[in-house]
């Protein structure tokens, strides 16, 4: 077969840094994926929340072709028309007043830890400068993105990590409002913890957090990589709390498939980052932003696109829960947002995401024993009742 040879020289050239499933994936389209041996997956994963308007969407197809005839790359010391145009319609559709390329989550998150530690230093003073992030977020894998990251698993084996950081339990604001002190320069969050196992705070966790940074005068960065551009059927999470950010990093969903990463930020905030602050060699290059406004657009033109992200989304989540209800041994709980949730079981966790894979099924495993399902924002009841039918058949071999 191709794929075992394709997976031999993988294994040969490649670091072995990711549990990879044996398979390599050729074509795509919509919520479909295809190996090289011809099989058909339906792709509840999304190229870990990354395809939000599913494989090859056509409108993001032909504006990448058009602009890669036009211009690819270009240095950051010249302007560039589609990093402005891409800039303009985050801003319009967002609390923010600037904006910062990069080229992925970590780098987005990098760039707002930088920015709200020279704001404070320079508005405030020198020793302000501490970042408290909480237990089981994810951030990124760069070393700083990794010391902010609160999950010991994740750090082990990089010591020393980079100091100014400290955790504390998601969702508890009283544990936030004690770690707060002369230091603190800024409170970093996701509005929902995904690799942490899709925990959706209280309703009333980030209102009372920005009334914590407001009062403590204390910067909030929300961390939007995963639940940002319609992920939770908002097109950022932070609408569905009432709350607005100082700084907010995207990426992921961002250029549909595209790398690319942003660290959007209030004109106060920003101004902050002078020539020189930072800098970043194919962050925001032509091509990236033209697929960036490709998708925004699409997002945003499609009028029901975000409203039909809650009602399936909504859809989903009675259709596990009625899973839960008929598994109950096995399926603890079931929570998320829009098309970010979790089923969260008491065993068999790896065992149902392998028996999904080979039922044709892309799921994954996430804060040790939650399965996370986060499909392009297209799929359809049928693509559901699909993957149900198959949960519901490896949970009753489990049970």
């Amino acid at each position: 077969m191709e794929s075992r040879r394709l997976i031999e020289e993988s294994s040969k050239y490649i670091m072995n840094t990711y549990s990879r499933f044996p398979v390599v994936l050729e074509k795509g389209r919509g919520v479909n994926i295809w190996s090289v041996d011809g099989k058909r997956y339906t792709d509840f994963f999304a190229g870990l929340a990354v395809n939000v308007l599913g494989h090859c969407y056509p409108r993001l197809v032909v504006a990448m072709q058009k602009q890669t005839q036009r211009l690819i790359h270009i240095s950051n010391f010249y302007h560039n028309e589609m990093q402005i145009n891409f800039a303009r319609l985050l801003v319009k559709n967002s609390f923010a007043e600037k904006v910062f390329f990069s080229n992925s989550g970590s780098e987005a998150n990098e760039a707002a830890v930088k920015l709200a530690r020279k704001y404070s230093k320079e508005k405030i003073g020198y020793e302000k400068n501490e970042i408290i992030t909480t237990l089981n977020s994810y951030h990124g894998r760069t070393l700083a993105m990794t010391s902010a990251t609160g999950q010991n698993k994740i750090q082990q084996g990089f010591e020393p990590l980079t100091p100014g950081f400290k955790y504390v339990p998601y969702n508890d604001i009283d544990a936030l409002s004690d770690a707060v002190n002369e230091r603190t320069c800024a409170i970093m969050l996701e509005p929902v913890q995904g690799e942490g196992g899709v925990i959706v705070p209280s309703r009333e966790y980030l209102p009372a957090v920005r009334k914590l940074c407001n009062e403590k005068g204390v910067l909030l960065i929300l961390d939007e990589v995963q639940t940002g551009m319609g992920r939770t059927g908002k097109l950022f999470a932070y609408e569905h709390f009432g709350v607005r950010p100082d700084i907010m990093s995207l990426a992921k969903s961002l250029g549909g498939g595209m790398p690319i990463g942003a660290t959007l930020a209030t004109e106060e905030v920003a101004s902050a980052f002078s020539r020189g602050s930072h800098d970043s060699t194919f962050g925001g290059n032509p091509l990236a932003c033209a697929a960036g406004i490709a998708t925004l657009e699409s997002i945003l033109e499609d009028g029901i696109l975000l409203q039909e992200c809650m009602r399936i989304g909504g859809f989903f989540m009675e259709s596990l829960e009625g899973l839960k209800s008929k598994h109950p041994d096995i399926v603890s709980d079931v929570r998320g947002l829009g098309l970010l949730i979790g089923m969260e079981l008491s065993r068999g966790c790896m065992e149902v995401v392998q028996a999904c894979f080979e039922r044709g099924y892309l799921i994954n495993l996430t804060g040790n024993n939650t399965l996370r399902f986060c499909p392009p924002l297209i799929v359809t009841k049928n693509d559901i009742k699909g993957l149900t039918s198959s949960l519901d058949e490896v949970l009753g071999r489990l049970s």
